[in-house]
């Protein structure tokens, strides 16, 4: 495989946070956290829908409108949760890309989430969304 093909097919089925990030507000995909419902609880981001991998199969279809495109992110770069929900919504027919990053490069970037547990990971409350500090290790990439 050429080098031209190999990440033209990443860029197919892949996407970073900052690009949902700004892709959020015309919102023209589901965006689907596919964590377990503590760690859902624990913050997710806003307009996600929470549907664990193991439940794919059973609820995909009475939440996801088939004809429009998915996002699918877990934990972050150490975990291949996302790519594993991707994997089960791509073989039920959905048109899929995987935030490669997660939520751990979500929080990094200092993007908002929210929280149904109680306040942790040195987030702060701002106008009922949690945000953390950025981290200038992620945030200044400019990519």
């Amino acid at each position: 495989m050429k080098a031209t093909e190999f990440f033209a097919a990443r860029l197919a089925f892949q996407t970073d946070v900052s690009d949902v990030h700004a892709a959020l507000p015309g919102k023209g995909f589901t965006l689907v956290d596919s964590r377990s419902r503590a760690a859902w609880d624990q913050g997710h981001i806003p307009g996600a829908i929470h549907l664990p991998t193991a439940e794919i199969a059973a609820r995909a279809a009475g939440l996801i409108d088939p004809a429009r495109p998915v996002v699918t992110y877990c934990w972050g770069p150490g975990c291949n949760g996302a790519t594993r929900a991707a994997l089960k919504l791509a073989e039920a027919g959905y048109d899929v890309k995987e935030m490669i990053g997660g939520i751990e490069y979500w929080i990094r970037e200092g993007f908002p989430t929210r929280t149904a547990a109680v306040p942790g990971f040195g987030l702060q409350a701002a106008k009922g969304q949690i945000v953390a500090a950025v981290d200038p290790l992620t945030a200044v990439c400019g990519c």
